[in-house]
């Protein structure tokens, strides 16, 4: 997607005072390159894919990846936290998963004769969990307060989660059998939600190409922690001060606001849609080396950012329409700032 050329540049609209605040992102910039960079080494193409991932994690967001098997999403997340200098775990979800799998649960120790709490797999900075979709709503529900307030709540005690927190979900859409819609609720906490495809021929020569003489992926070996904790902090400190033109602020809102009175739409987007829209857009400025957001950093995340937040009338979806129409259609009625 190509930049506006007709937006104006902030610099040009409020001289000095712009000036005098202007953010040096090249920690953001630099940062970005080198994990990009070490990813590379195994993952061909999926270039939205990691900037998404990228921004959902300098924005404290969570995402949820969907795609058919074998499209390398859960090696992409895996990967992902292999750069990060942090703690990483896995949670498989399956339909027998119990909330205490998720969260943990206390136990009473004979030894000391109190109880005690046994932290689940959720503590961790980053958490993959496979086939999300495979839990029935009973298990979903444990991810409902962490996802959302960064803690976890057992038996009256909370337990803070340690920062970056940062949630990787993947599922497959097309295999129904063994699978639970997951509730409106659980989906709008999802920063993004990113459907990637089979990759094109060329790409697909590639990866032949790459591992035509390493069957066991032994290349994944070569990915390197390039980033900390403190790091990732520093980013978000930074991506916070990215600057964005009142107009712009209204632009969300109107597209946002259009979501929930379109007649294509039985349900539209809530105002955790409009913030989520907000912060991935200063966060994807911050990746093309801006301080200032553009009406093209809104519309390039405006998809991933609402196309798991609405649902289609019954009628446009027996007719084959699909979020993404609906979603171009509202951007293209709403008149561009600026």
């Amino acid at each position: 997607m190509e930049e506006n050329p007709t937006f104006e540049n902030p610099e040009q609209q409020e001289g000095p005072s712009w000036k005098a605040n202007r953010v040096d992102l090249e920690k953001v910039r630099v940062a970005a390159e080198r994990v990009k960079t070490e990813l590379h080494k195994v993952i061909v193409g999926q270039e939205q894919l990691l900037d998404l991932l990228l921004a959902a994690l300098f924005t404290n967001g969570h995402v949820l990846i969907e795609g058919v098997p074998g499209i390398a999403k859960t090696l992409t997340a895996k990967l992902l936290a292999q750069t990060l200098d942090v703690d990483f775990s896995r949670i498989q979800f399956t339909p027998d998963l119990m909330p205490s799998d998720v969260v943990g649960t206390t136990v009473f120790n004979l030894k000391t004769s109190d109880f005690s709490f046994n932290p689940g797999p959720i503590f961790a900075n980053i958490v993959l969990i496979d086939e999300i979709n495979r839990a029935p709503a009973k298990t979903q529900s444990a991810l409902f307060e962490v996802m959302e307030e960064y803690q976890v709540t057992i038996d009256g005690k909370t337990y803070p989660m340690q920062p970056p927190f940062f949630v990787v979900a993947t599922q497959n859409p097309i295999e129904q059998e063994g699978t639970y819609k997951l509730p409106e609720a659980q989906l709008d906490r999802f920063l993004f939600k990113i459907n990637i495809t089979y990759p094109d021929l060329a790409e697909e020569k590639t990866i032949l190409q790459r591992f035509k003489s390493d069957f066991s992926f032994s290349q994944k070996h070569d990915v390197k922690q390039v980033f900390s904790a403190n790091e990732i902090q520093e980013c978000r400190a930074l991506i916070e001060q990215v600057h964005i033109e009142d107009a712009l602020v209204d632009y969300i809102a109107s597209i946002v606001y259009q979501t929930r009175n379109h007649g294509d739409l039985f349900l539209g987007a809530s105002p955790r849609a409009s913030l989520a829209i907000l912060k991935g857009s200063k966060a994807m400025a911050a990746l093309r080396g801006r301080d200032f957001v553009t009406p093209d950093d809104i519309q390039y995340v405006a998809y991933p950012v609402l196309n798991h937040r609405i649902i289609m009338t019954p009628e446009r979806e027996m007719e084959g329409y699909e979020a993404k129409d609906v979603i171009q259609d509202i951007i293209h009625s709403i008149e561009v700032p600026r």
